[in-house]
């Protein structure tokens, strides 16, 4: 399953590192506490939508290329999970899924 707040985490950890930047460099330009940055980082914190314009700000981003880079990655996590298949032969939980929602 991917979980959202992990791919952001690594997302802007990733970000922070090949920036060179420290954690309490980037917490105090985002005005955030640097546990809860570090929270974000290793993906155990929700973020509001405020809190992530405060983070991307202070990496340089905008927010709209933080989620754009965000829906990359969650996009490649997706495509290397791979469905299971139900005990019925030929039918997939996304095949079972999307009859049921038909």
């Amino acid at each position: 399953m991917v979980l959202l707040r992990q791919e952001l985490g690594e997302l802007l950890r990733e970000t922070r590192r090949d920036q060179g930047r420290t954690l309490r460099e980037v917490s105090a330009a985002a005005n955030v506490s640097l546990g809860y940055l570090s929270e974000l980082e290793r993906g155990t914190k929700e973020a509001s939508s405020e809190l992530l314009q405060s983070v991307s700000l202070a990496l340089g981003l905008q927010l709209s290329e933080l989620l754009v880079d965000l829906t990359e990655r969650v996009a490649r996590a997706e495509a290397m999970t791979q469905p299971v298949p139900l005990p019925v032969a030929g039918v997939t939980r996304v095949a079972a899924a999307r009859r049921s929602a038909a």
